[in-house]
């Protein structure tokens, strides 16, 4: 939801308890800083919708990605075209009674269950959806509503509800949804049911409870559906961020690292609990304080770039990111006291917009064949009936983005109140209390085009080709094996760190130094290990002077192991197909040597690196001991693939 207001004199309380005291008053300018412009107003019915009451079932799950794109279970083209409804995330403000309407985010109390439940039933507002052209929908939940037994209150509209925990609620919404034909994506938003988002406990998945406890309730969550195969996603956590003392980071390896967090609650999820879901993971929110002279800013996906995730089971990764005119590459979204003056999103022109927004997300889905390659959802965009005139521009110029890059999307919010016409302003449906209805497509309500152009406009349909996968494989703190069937094999290299490639998936490069791999496909999946840790395998001197660990015939390599910074032993898979003989010697200990093009991508940033070609394979590794030496990786026999 970007950064909100309301939670300024929370965060400053916080500061109070937490920081010293010459340091409070920059820290609670960074509190206003991480204010939000207040949603407006919004109105709309659906006159000219020409979309049916029930999306068109004409999908199969699960879903799963080959290159850029989401398909489904026949190859098809998926686009996810999206929107919010939250509410089972929380909407109290986080101070007040939580029973009082008027504590809650514009005064839209939802019980911990998708708002709106209390003014009209299920399928009134599915029905909303349908008219506005979605096909699936992030549905937000709150770890608390997880574990909340208590009942929630009568909600009217639903009378069916009564009696039931907000979790059987959540159930009975993802039920009517997937019969209805949509996606449901799973959305862990916050981890008490609070509004999001600013320095409010729900910062990081381990702000408030620890990091296994967020996991064990996502292995939870992703087993209470797996029969549902129209419940397609887990999208791990809402908008990372800094709290009050700490920046969440990428690739660290500390308990700050949403890179590793996240890469091993997906692994986990597809490991223990639903193969079939999608693995959605968003971007960095937000780093530092925001106050001019300060270091801040929104890192979003930048960081994939040279350290992507590589997931236990190959296309189910899915990136996400958010954008907000009022926010910025480096604008928290504070207005007045607290702002930056750092430019937000709909200060810059056309082309610095295209240029940030590319820089900061798009690339991962409009730069193929890399390790980061994958379908970009923007899971969070939107803008206020309100707005004025440089927001509607801004809202104007990133839907126009989305159609141009053929981009999946959700927008928020979907469902709001409104008194006589007014309310939060920027949900596409509003009910009030006597739950009538009003619509994006009403009268008067100026997204109406922009929302027509957006879910009318052509896209890539049909069966989409199988492509090349290209993965990373990061030994910096401990193992790294991708591999359902290496995991399933004893200790293959004891006491060293291990790397494997995805199962069908075999390593086509090497650093120097960093410990860093890069994998591609190969054409079936070895039906064989063996590890290898000394020249016994070798046919000719490949590499004179240097010791050479190379796998036996008929393997290529599909994994290694490294103690300290040295080299250890090769995993050697055994070719489902015939492998050529003979190769060259790659050389990489004192410069690059990669194919043209570097296909794969940055696999190790600051690092020499080693690389095959694709119609190559791995058959030995290279290294020496000697003086000013430390047993790296010098060198690699890249054999044709081909007999």
């Amino acid at each position: 939801m970007a950064i909100r207001a309301g939670l300024v004199a929370a965060w400053a309380r916080s500061l109070d308890a937490l920081c010293p005291a010459g340091y409070r008053s920059a820290m609670r300018i960074a509190a206003v800083a991480l204010v939000v412009l207040s949603a407006v107003s919004v109105t709309a019915p659906p006159a000219t919708a020409a979309v049916s009451q029930s999306t068109e079932a004409s999908w199969t799950g699960p879903l799963s990605t080959r290159g850029r794109y989401i398909v489904d279970a026949t190859g098809a083209r998926f686009k996810l075209k999206a929107g919010n409804w939250h509410g089972a995330s929380g909407t109290w403000t986080g101070s007040g009674s939580a029973t009082d309407p008027a504590n809650h985010h514009a005064g839209e109390i939802a019980y911990e269950t998708p708002l709106g439940l209390d003014r009209a039933s299920i399928d009134t507002i599915i029905d909303g959806f349908a008219e506005l052209g979605l096909n699936s929908v992030r549905l937000p939940f709150s770890n608390q509503m997880i574990h909340d037994s208590a009942p929630v209150p009568d909600l009217p509209a639903n009378p069916g509800l009564r009696g039931k925990t907000p979790l059987q609620v959540y159930d009975a919404v993802v039920d009517r949804l997937t019969a209805r034909g949509f996606a449901v994506i799973l959305n862990n938003h916050t981890t008490t049911s609070k509004w999001c988002c600013g320095v409010d406990g729900n910062e990081r998945w381990n702000t408030s409870q620890d990091e296994r406890t967020w996991q064990d309730d996502w292995v939870f969550m992703a087993r209470r559906y797996a029969a549902n195969k129209r419940v397609v996603g887990a999208d791990l956590y809402n908008e990372v961020r800094r709290n009050v003392l700490d920046d969440p980071n990428w690739g660290w390896g500390n308990n700050t690292d949403w890179q590793r967090a996240s890469q091993q609650a997906g692994d986990r999820i597809l490991a223990e609990a639903n193969r079939d879901l999608l693995i959605i993971v968003e971007g960095i929110n937000w780093t530092g304080i925001p106050v001019d002279g300060f270091p801040h800013g929104r890192p979003t996906l930048e960081p994939a770039r040279t350290l992507s995730h590589t997931l236990i089971d190959s296309g189910k990764l899915v990136y996400a990111a958010h954008f907000y005119g009022y926010t910025g590459p480096n604008h928290s979204g504070a207005t007045g006291v607290g702002e930056t003056s750092d430019p937000r999103y709909q200060d810059l022109s056309p082309q610095e917009l295209r240029d940030v927004l590319y820089r900061q997300a798009f690339f991962v889905s409009a730069e193929t064949g890399a390790h980061f390659t994958a379908p970009l959802w923007i899971s969070e965009f939107g803008a206020g009936r309100s707005s004025d005139a440089k927001a509607r521009d801004w809202f104007e110029r990133f839907v126009d983005y989305l159609v141009e890059t053929d981009a999946d999307f959700a927008y928020w919010p979907m469902v709001g109140f409104h008194t006589n016409g007014s309310g939060d302003g920027w949900s596409l449906l509003a009910w009030d209390a006597a739950g009538r209805r009003i619509s994006v497509y009403d009268a008067g309500d100026w997204r109406a085009p922009a929302w027509r152009r957006l879910v009318n406009a052509p896209a890539r349909t049909g069966q989409i080709p199988v492509t090349s996968r290209w993965s990373m494989l990061n030994l910096d703190y401990g193992d790294f094996q991708a591999s359902r069937a290496i995991r399933a094999l004893p200790d293959w290299d004891s006491g060293a760190r291990k790397g494997a490639c995805p199962d069908g998936q075999r390593v086509i490069g090497l650093s120097h130094t960093g410990n860093r791999g890069l994998c591609t496909s190969v054409s079936a999946a070895p039906t064989a290990y063996a590890t290898v840790r000394d020249e016994s395998f070798v046919d000719r001197d490949w590499a004179s002077g240097y010791t050479k660990v190379q796998c036996p015939p008929g393997h290529f390599l599909a994994g290694y192991s490294v103690k300290g910074v040295a080299f250890s032993a090769a995993l050697c898979g055994k070719s489902a197909t015939p492998l050529g003989r003979g190769g060259r010697t790659v050389w990489f200990d004192r410069g690059d040597n990669r194919p043209a093009g570097s296909p794969g991508g940055e696999f190790a940033y600051g690092n020499y690196k080693g690389q095959c070609t694709v119609d190559e394979y791995v058959a030995g590794v290279a290294y020496t001991g000697r003086v000013g030496s430390r047993s790296t990786p010098d060198a690699l026999l890249c054999v044709p693939l081909g007999s």
